[in-house]
Parts: C-alpha cells; sequence; structure tokens
C-alpha cells in the first residue's frame, strides 16, 4: 500500500507511535523518527525494520516543543530534497483533572505539545508536500476531545482544537493534492490508556459497542488506510477508532 513513499512520524518509540511505523514498514514505506532521545532498543527495532521489510529508516532527535531543534532538522531534510509523502503528528502529552485543580502553566504546556507544536511540524513539512503536490496529514487526535467529559479541559480541548484545525487545513491544502485527516483513537491498551481514570474507562466500555480495550495495532491499520492512496479521496475526516462509543 505505501510502496516507496517516505513517512515523517512523530512519538513512535512506544504505544500506537511505534504500531503505526511498524505497520509503515511492513507496507514498504520508507521511514523519518522523530522521538525525544536516542535509544539503543529503538535503534535495534529500526534495524530489525529495515531488515526484514528491506526499507530505509532515518533518525530525528528533538522535543517537539523546541522549535529552533525541529526548525534545524527539518530545514536539513529540505536543502537535502529528502521527500515527506506522509505525515503523522502523533506525540502528545496527557492530562486528566478538574480544570479548577489545574494551573494555567500546565494548560499552556499541554497546548503546546498536543496542538502549537503540531502545527508548526506541520507548516514545515508542506513546504515538501506543497512542492510535490503529494501528500498525507494525518493527526492523532481523541474521543476526550470529541466527547468532551468532565477532567479534560486541557488534553482534550487541545485534542478538539487539532481535530478543528484538520478540517480547515483540509480545505487549505486540498488544492496541492495534500489531504488531511485525524484519527480519534477510544481508550487503547497503551502506556497512556492505562493513565486514564479507572471510572472514566469503565463508562466508556460500558457505552461502547465492542466491550474491550482497542489495540495499537488496530488503531496503526487505520492510519495505513489514511496514509495510502486507497482513500485518496477522503479528506477533512475525523475517524473514530473507539468500538462504538
Amino acid at each position: 500500500m505505501l510502496q516507496g513513499k517516505t513517512a515523517l512520524v512523530t512519538g513512535c518509540n512506544r504505544g500506537i507511535g511505534k504500531a503505526i511505523i511498524e505497520k509503515f514498514a511492513k507496507d514498504g514505506a520508507n521511514l523519518i523518527t522523530v522521538t525525544r532521545k536516542p535509544s539503543t532498543e529503538f535503534d535495534d527495532f529500526l534495524k530489525l525494520l529495515e531488515s526484514t521489510y528491506n526499507i530505509k529508516t532515518t533518525q530525528l532527535h528533538f522535543d517537539i516543543t523546541d522549535t529552533e531543534a525541529m526548525k534545524e532538522q527539518v530545514k536539513a531534510l529540505i536543502k537535502e530534497k529528502t521527500p515527506i509523502d506522509i505525515l503523522v503528528n502523533n506525540a502528545a502529552q496527557p492530562h486528566g483533572g478538574l480544570f479548577t485543580m489545574t494551573s494555567m502553566k500546565t494548560i499552556h504546556e499541554v497546548f503546546n505539545t498536543n496542538l502549537f507544536a503540531q502545527m508548526e511540524l506541520t507548516q514545515l513539512v508542506l513546504k515538501i508536500m506543497m512542492r510535490a503536490k503529494r501528500g498525507s496529514i494525518i493527526n492523532i487526535g481523541s474521543v476526550l476531545g470529541l466527547d468532551l467529559p468532565a477532567g479534560v479541559s486541557s488534553y482534550g480541548v487541545a485534542k478538539a482544537a487539532l481535530m478543528a484545525w484538520t478540517k480547515t487545513l483540509s480545505k487549505e491544502t486540498g488544492p496541492f493534492n495534500v489531504r488531511v485527516n485525524a484519527i480519534a483513537p477510544g481508550i487503547i491498551d497503551t502506556q497512556m490508556g492505562a493513565q486514564t481514570d479507572e471510572k472514566v474507562v469503565a463508562k466508556m466500555l460500558e457505552s461502547a459497542g465492542i466491550k474491550r480495550l482497542g489495540t495499537v495495532d488496530e488503531v496503526a491499520n487505520t492510519v495505513a488506510f489514511l496514509a495510502s492512496d486507497d482513500s485518496q479521496y477522503v479528506t477533512g475526516q475525523i475517524l473514530r477508532v473507539d468500538g462504538g462509543i
């Protein structure tokens, strides 16, 4: 599905992000991975993907809220004329808590990671995609940003803004054949999912049609569909992957 394409994925050394790059590799995509720090374990994982699926990988290391580091490394890709056909904005900072108990400093930090940093990276990568007149951008949102229960004034509202931005950006990039969509996962069996309040998880599973946690592979499969040419007439959409909550 992705043979010959190159995908840049943030926050991909564990959980959903790691499942996404493994799925992309299986489908033939070359990878540009963004993680905060080097890791021997992650190095070994990428080498395994390279040897198993005959793909190329490139590692970038920066915190996505570090504007200067981001610009320096992405501009180097632009200078080298590295193609980027797919961008997955996956890196995130979880947070839960009532609004009156959450400091504005924390809210700013959560918005910076979950929204503004994603926008800044996308603005840089779009220079490559719009010049090539092709591309697929997938933002990883959350059902918490759609349903907005109590306790998500930082994380949920930031994800809501990310998904709203997905829609308006798709209108701007459509004429350049660049599609923009978002995935809204429900409760997924990850380290981040394990941090969700047990009462919230129980309530969400009770209302779901499929009464179990989702898997990272199920999210990754959906992302791969949106990244591929099989979805070339799909843009501006928010696709829930939540078991029918």
